[in-house]
């Protein structure tokens, strides 16, 4: 029997099975995925920040959310990343485990509800738009956005501990690209049973606590925009809600998919895919729901692009008025001397 203690337990991720091709090509691709959504996520922070028009509390919660699929995608992809040059097995440690597990429950239950606030926002914004600015001032979107993180980070805080006082008396090989707890519960000599219907019970929680604000604020949302005579209404209307809703599909799909079953230990290769879609796809898709499908956004976007053109075009200019009067002073001095 292996004891809990930090020190001595290391847990060995077997990541991604196959040749060294095979290997190198995954982390092309998962090194490419991980550049873009950094950079796509970098830039909708930047110009949320930057720009007057973008100074509203949707695009207040959408940097927010950038920066949660920033710090998501960095927990999992470089350690994923290392683990797929290395020919032997990544070696984590005890404490390395539990970070990441806690790091990842957290920033995910964070960004859950965060994803219920925004539902609401988009609420007030279609069915009560006089009275938007007044429901939805600064002061409450900065204390949804505290209470957000602050909430993820103490909810997942006795799960984590739970799965961690477990006694791993088998192989502490885990058969994933990081340590999931699905199959740290698999690894696990104690009865877990009991354990997994609380965790079940949490996820349930989490998922269906946040989902309920969005179900209700879509239903009233859709109703409302039914009632707009206009197809040009209509269409303007749900564009503002559009990104917003695409992306709560994909993030729920998946991660009901993961986490709300009874049963928390199920087949390797069907973790591996479905945590790939909520570590690896869905933060790479983000900054594209959020840029391309929103007209606000694309014309921020658009304008910066011109900006930056034409500063690199007068700098340009700039350059080539400083060679030629350096050529005339040249010329100058030779026809003197």
């Amino acid at each position: 029997m292996v004891g809990n203690h930090s020190g001595v337990i290391r847990f060995y991720l077997e990541g991604f099975s196959g040749s060294p091709e095979f290997r190198h090509t995954l982390f092309a691709i998962f090194f490419f995925s991980f550049f873009v959504t950094l950079m796509g996520n970098v830039v909708i922070i930047v110009i949320v920040c930057a720009d007057h028009r973008l100074h509203s509390p949707m695009y207040f919660f959408l940097g927010h959310l950038s920066v949660l699929d920033i710090l998501i995608t960095s927990t999992i992809i470089p350690p994923m990343l290392g683990g797929l040059l290395m020919s032997e097995i990544l070696t984590m440690s005890f404490s390395a485990c539990v970070t990441q597990l806690f790091l990842y429950l957290s920033l995910g239950t964070t960004e859950f509800v965060l994803l219920g606030a925004m539902a609401v926002d988009r609420y007030v914004a279609v069915c009560h738009p006089l009275r938007y600015d007044i429901i939805m001032n600064s002061q409450v979107c900065l204390w949804v956005v505290i209470l957000s993180w602050v909430f993820g980070f103490l909810f997942e805080i006795w799960p984590v501990y739970a799965t961690f006082q477990l006694s791993f008396c088998r192989s502490t090989l885990v058969n994933h690209f990081f340590c999931e707890r699905g199959l740290l519960l698999k690894l696990s000599c104690d009865d877990t049973i009991f354990l997994e219907f609380i965790l079940f019970l949490l996820a349930i929680v989490i998922l269906f606590g946040s989902l309920l604000p969005t179900v209700i604020s879509y239903t009233y949302i859709i109703s409302t925009i039914l009632k707009i005579p206009s197809a040009s209404g209509r269409r303007k209307a749900f564009s503002t809600c559009a990104s917003h809703f695409t992306f709560v599909v994909i993030g729920y799909g998946t991660c009901l998919f993961l986490y709300v079953k009874p049963k928390q230990t199920q087949a390797a290769e069907y973790n591996k895919v479905v945590s790939l879609m909520i570590s690896v796809v869905t933060p790479l898709l983000t900054p594209f729901i959020f840029t391309l499908r929103n007209d606000k956004v694309k014309e921020v976007l658009r304008d910066g692009m011109q900006h930056c053109c034409h500063l690199f075009k007068a700098q340009q200019e700039c350059n080539t008025r400083l060679r030629e009067r350096s050529h005339h002073q040249i010329g100058g001095m030779v026809t003197t001397g």
